[in-house]
């Protein structure tokens, strides 16, 4: 694997928790670090005004959800507007949506041209993990190559420009799905690389599949305790894994919760613990609550522990990951994730980390892009939508009888990409008469 010192600038986003995570793995190439469109150093007042209007709006219709029938109701509007068309019947989808022609207009109106014209400086690539960012590039005149990484596994019209013959913007794709469905949008096949998803280099052990083969090997025996999966297809795991499983358990068996950016699920974490208080009092399972950096959801769940009083298990068979900064949490989401058993999160981004030999519970999609990341994980047969939370303590135990996690580690760590970071940094490296033959290179 070819270590690449070809710097870029690296454009991301501070909404949620998707548009970071997918430009952290790319740190390394970052001219002058990573850079966040919405508060960067200097930015203009006005441009600033902007970004926060739109994130308010979306972050307050994600909290709205919650507020019975209405919440609802004015969630799937919002959501209607910024829907996935239907992939069949195949049709010519380029035309502009309704919240195209606005971001257009905004951009054209002189939103981030700031931001563009700072960078155009240094003639460098740009890598972002935003549309805005890319359109901005786009309308504004970079001088150097744009690219945009797509952060789900389907995604809406907005994402492409509103004449993309036109555009500039090359794609970098996580899955098959989004390379036919830019094309429906219009985009020129020579600017759609099929990448995967940017994963933490930590993970993937530097390029090497050792670390992922050794993590999955290591998860075995907690999520197949009775060797159904393994006894069935141990010719697969040793073409796979070039060995067995031990039968022995290293470490209890753990379950990582993800709560999202908008700190919605912790509800849904307060009922799994409930219902699996004897079973962390018994030291059957450890569950780690990923707070991010959100001190209240940090603050509602130890006061939840405090009154199923079993607060005294924190740091033992319950583990909190919070940190103050999103870096610092991507660091330790990905160091325990190595010690996860498996991940129960709602189908965000964090879909694509299945590739890393980790089966996924899914907790119920929020918003379109959520519903397509579902389906892409049960078509792989990498995640399984959760049951009824309230009775976490019995189907849990029994899927870890049935061998199902286990079939889904291994299906996601077969199925799903993984090597999108080094193919990214790759196509940025490569001069442009190299680009053409850039398919055979790359790596999934």
């Amino acid at each position: 694997m070819h270590h690449h010192n070809h710097k870029a600038w690296v454009v991301t986003v501070d909404m949620g928790y998707g548009h970071q995570r997918a430009t952290y793995p790319l740190k390394d190439i970052a001219e002058g670090g990573i850079i966040t469109a919405n508060t960067y150093q200097g930015i203009p007042q006005s441009d600033r005004d902007t970004w926060l209007r739109n994130q308010q709006v979306y972050e307050a219709i994600s909290r709205f959800k919650q507020v019975p029938v209405i919440g609802e109701i004015a969630f799937n509007l919002f959501d209607h507007l910024q829907a996935i068309e239907a992939f069949y019947p195949r049709r010519d989808l380029s035309k502009p949506s309704l919240s195209s022609l606005q971001v257009d207009r905004m951009i054209r109106g002189g939103w981030g041209k700031h931001l563009i014209n700072k960078l155009s400086k240094k003639k460098l690539p740009l890598v972002t993990s935003f549309f805005v960012t890319a359109l901005m590039a786009d309308i504004h005149g970079f001088p150097g190559n744009i690219y945009c990484i797509i952060c789900d596994a389907d995604f809406s019209r907005s994402w492409v420009a509103t004449n993309p013959q036109e555009s500039r913007i090359q794609y970098f794709a996580p899955n098959a799905r989004v390379v036919e469905r830019l094309k429906l949008y219009g985009v020129p096949e020579e600017r759609i690389f099929l990448t995967g998803f940017p994963l933490p280099k930590e993970n993937l052990g530097n390029g090497k599949p050792k670390t992922i083969k050794k993590d999955l090997l290591n998860r075995f025996p907690q999520i197949d305790p009775k060797g159904r999966y393994v006894g069935q297809y141990r010719k697969t795991i040793r073409d796979h894994l070039g060995t067995f499983p031990s039968k022995r358990s290293t470490r209890p068996f753990t379950v990582m919760f993800g709560v999202g950016g908008a700190g919605a699920q912790l509800e849904l974490a307060k009922t799994i613990v409930t219902s699996l208080r004897s079973e962390l009092t018994e030291k059957r399972l450890r569950f780690v609550l990923v707070a991010g950096v959100r001190k209240e959801v940090r603050e509602g769940f130890i006061e939840h522990l405090r009154f199923l009083e079993i607060e005294n298990l924190l740091g033992g068979s319950v583990q909190i990951i919070f940190e103050k900064t999103k870096e610092a949490y991507f660091e330790s989401f990905n160091k325990m994730l190595r010690v996860t058993d498996v991940l129960w999160t709602k189908p965000s981004e964090l879909c694509f980390y299945t590739a890393l030999g980790v089966p996924i519970i899914m907790a119920p999609p929020v918003g379109s892009q959520e519903k397509f990341n579902k389906l892409w994980l049960k078509t792989l047969a990498a995640g399984i939508a959760q049951q009824d939370p309230r009775f976490t303590n019995e189907w849990l135990f029994d899927w870890l009888d049935s061998g199902w996690l286990a079939e889904a580690a291994m299906q996601g760590f077969l199925e799903a990409p993984r090597y999108g970071t080094y193919n990214i940094e790759k196509i940025i490296s490569l001069h442009p008469e190299q680009m053409k033959k850039v398919r055979t290179i790359l790596q999934y």
